[in-house]
């Protein structure tokens, strides 16, 4: 049974710091590139960081680039998004995503909310 879960979510003040951590499970994971997105709301979904099946290769969207960091543990089958200087605009539900060219799965996503 293919399981994907995301966890480290929660409510920060602006400047600080999360880590979020997405489990994976049921298929083999280090063949998968893995990707966070995030969606605000009355907003579309968004791509904010991706990292290759290797953990080789990372990309990040331009208004996170610097503060988050993308990694991956192909041992523990799970992959993070490190949170630094959190702003009120990285507010949102965060998804992970395990992409391969024939079959993508979607965790159930964790909340993220900066604010004072």
């Amino acid at each position: 049974q293919v399981q994907v879960v995301e966890s480290g979510g929660g409510l920060v003040q602006p400047g600080g710091s999360l880590t979020l951590s997405c489990a994976a499970s049921g298929f083999p994971f280090s063949n998968y590139a893995m990707r966070w997105y995030r969606q605000a709301p009355g907003k579309e979904r968004e791509l904010v960081a991706s990292i290759s099946s290797s953990g080789g290769s990372t990309h990040y969207t331009d208004s996170v680039k610097g503060r988050f960091t993308i990694s991956r543990d192909n041992v523990k089958n799970t992959v993070y998004l490190q949170m630094n200087n959190l702003k009120p605009p990285d507010t949102a539900v965060y998804y992970c995503k395990a992409a391969s060219s024939s079959f993508d799965f979607w965790g159930q996503g964790t909340q993220v909310t900066v604010s004072s």
